[in-house]
């Protein structure tokens, strides 16, 4: 089996280095998933871009969708860091581990979680249920476009870390 291990600076394009610089600007470090899409030469700024697009999601949803589709995918990785950057949108622990269950007790944000869940667990395929109580709660038809995307974004992330299970380097998701 092939070892994955983080790439260093010194190891990607000029043009990544360039963006591990802004990373380390920006962050104070470059987070081991990032470094690891380095790999590719234009693959980590194209991502960024994506990631950093504008949506109609808040902050804070984009991290219940993070947290949740990290969930259901099994990646620790991720469930580790939108831990961290749940906190930092808001989110209390009761919150952060009521999210890893697929549910929310703030009825808005429980149709979103619940139909991120759905869409990543059945590859799109959600039930009307599902999608209905999205749109009651006062979602539209952008939300679930940019939720869609948000699941994808979040669901590369997730398979490159379970693919190359490179280091974790934000403070460990505990079991739940």
């Amino acid at each position: 089996m092939t070892v994955f291990t983080v790439p260093t600076r010194e190891q990607v394009s000029e043009n990544n280095q360039a963006i591990f610089d802004n990373l380390n600007k920006a962050l104070g470090f470059v987070p081991n998933l990032y470094a690891t899409i380095a790999y590719s030469k234009n693959g980590l700024e194209r991502f960024l871009a994506y990631q950093n697009a504008k949506t109609s999601l808040s902050n804070k949803e984009k991290e219940a969708v993070n947290l949740i589709v990290s969930q259901v995918n099994g990646c620790i990785y991720c469930q580790s860091a939108h831990l961290v950057l749940g906190k930092m949108n808001g989110f209390n622990d009761e919150q952060l581990t009521e999210i890893r269950h697929g549910k929310s007790s703030d009825s808005k944000l429980n149709a979103l979680v619940t139909l991120a869940a759905d869409i990543t667990k059945n590859r799109g395929n959600a039930s009307d249920t599902n999608v209905d109580a999205f749109f009651t709660a006062g979602y539209t038809k952008e939300h679930l476009v940019d939720l869609i995307l948000q699941v994808s974004d979040k669901t590369a992330m997730n398979f490159l870390h379970n693919l190359t299970k490179i280091p974790v380097d934000f403070p460990l998701a505990p079991t739940i």
